[in-house]
């Protein structure tokens, strides 16, 4: 039937095209490229600096400000509500969301409760490693040396560069040395 209308000069919708609204297929929130049929909380997880429990707070957050369903999938939304997203994101305190659950409370430069995401994550954490190198505090002296930093032991794991021990090699050459040897002396007559 449908090649029917077809041949007729009819245009035959196909279903996606009927919904009222389309779905975008790649949103961009805060530096990162999310496919646009993930569901509001689950998107926001995948935002550096955000989350699984933060995601949710925020997809609260958002569905209270901008009056949308919590499940609604991220594509659905209009350029305007990604930006009021981000701008939920980059100021949470502003939308009632708790300090506790900020990634930098009590900042050493403002003495304040931040939240950062996106690049200002990592460049923050590459400005703090640094400062500790330049302090030369324990932990910017493992740092500097690339050593682990976290009290981990590092007898056996954490190697690079040549491997320290025993290799097999060397195994293999000292157990044929000893069978050798084995051999030998039991070749030679016993003295009395």
């Amino acid at each position: 039937m449908a090649r029917e209308n077809v041949s007729q000069g009819q245009n035959v919708s196909s279903p996606k095209s009927t919904s009222k609204e389309e779905i975008r297929g790649i949103v961009h929130i805060l530096g990162k490229d999310i496919k646009g049929q993930v569901q509001l909380d689950r998107a926001l997880r995948q935002v550096k600096g955000v989350g699984a429990r933060l995601s949710l707070v925020f997809a609260d957050v958002i569905s209270r400000e901008m009056n949308v369903p919590k499940d609604i999938q991220i594509g659905r939304l209009s350029e305007e509500q990604v930006e009021k997203i981000e701008e939920i994101i980059k100021s949470p305190s502003t939308y009632g969301v708790p300090s506790f659950l900020f990634n930098r409370r009590k900042d050493l430069e403002t003495g304040k409760d931040m939240h950062l995401a996106g690049s200002d994550v990592v460049f923050v954490a590459r400005n703090d490693i640094e400062r500790q190198k330049t302090l030369y505090t324990w932990r910017g002296y493992r740092h500097a040396y690339g050593q682990k930093v976290r009290g981990q032991c590092t007898r056996t794991s954490g190697r690079k560069g040549l491997t320290v021990g025993v290799t097999k090699t060397k195994v293999a050459q000292a157990a044929g040395a000893q069978k050798s040897a084995e051999q030998k002396a039991a070749a030679k007559p016993a003295k009395k």
